[in-house]
């Protein structure tokens, strides 16, 4: 089997999963849409602020905890920092059978950046 680098694996990730921007967030947002906002970054990321209504689950207890939380049905965009643990998130819960996940792209970061609403 070929070594793969992280770098490798969140770009395998990425071709397999859909991204979203967070331009089309706002939209969600705006529209009303019925999506849960999953937060897989950190405990001490998340305690820095975070999208308005977002369920906390970092990345390392995804698998174990995820299923109580969100029905496999549920529209649900994942996201983090930058849009490369989400992008892996994304691709394990559509390995677990959630029909409708996405990644946003450029997480937390490309949020602020276009005047998304941060919480504490």
């Amino acid at each position: 089997m070929t070594e793969k680098s992280p770098q490798d694996l969140i770009e395998d990730a990425k071709r397999q999963i859909e991204e979203v921007s967070p331009e089309q967030v706002r939209g969600m947002q705006a529209r009303e849409e019925k999506v849960v906002y999953l937060d897989v970054r950190e405990p001490n990321e998340w305690n820095l602020g975070r999208i308005p209504n977002a369920i906390h689950l970092p990345r390392g207890n995804l698998e174990g905890k995820v299923e109580a939380l969100i029905p496999r049905d549920q529209k649900v965009v994942v996201y983090c920092a930058r849009g490369n643990r989400s992008a892996l998130a994304a691709l394990t819960m559509k390995q677990m059978g959630y029909k409708n996940v996405s990644s946003m792209s450029r997480g937390l970061i490309g949020w602020a950046d276009i005047g998304g609403e941060v919480v504490d």
